[in-house]
């Protein structure tokens, strides 16, 4: 049996340290797939001044990683198709998530992943802004 398939998604507009951590911890588990965000459902989920960085230029940032595998852009605003299409072993969330909250939960083995206090791109955001 080869590599599990460890699944995780998001916005990763602005990427950071705690997006690194969350990817490390899901390479760990194997080999991994990220579902991103495309533009227009990050708009939908954050606001119109989102993203800060267009959906390419995130997929490019995020497939550089030696942590990642594969990267996936996605239209909705749920990942749950691309899940049921792509069949992960083990889903990753970052820490303010339960298990049962987790989209795809019934499809895959769901992991929440502490997050580390401090790392958010909304607050970075914001800290640009007020400098």
């Amino acid at each position: 049996m080869g590599e599990k398939i460890v699944f995780t998604n998001g916005c990763f507009d602005v990427i950071h340290r705690g997006h690194l951590e969350l990817l490390k911890y899901c390479k760990s588990l194997g080999n991994v797939t990220v579902g991103l965000n495309s533009d227009d459902s990050v708009r939908r989920l954050k606001g119109k001044e989102r993203p800060v960085t267009l959906q390419e230029d995130r997929k490019f940032l995020l497939e550089s990683l030696i942590y990642v595998d594969k990267v996936i852009i996605f239209e909705e605003d749920t990942p749950y198709n691309l899940i049921k299409q792509e069949e992960p072993d083990i889903i990753v969330k970052g820490g303010d998530y339960e298990i049962s909250d987790v989209v795809g939960s019934d499809i895959a083995e769901v992991r929440i992943y502490e997050f580390i206090n401090g790392y958010s791109t909304t607050k970075i955001i914001k800290n640009i802004s007020n400098r």
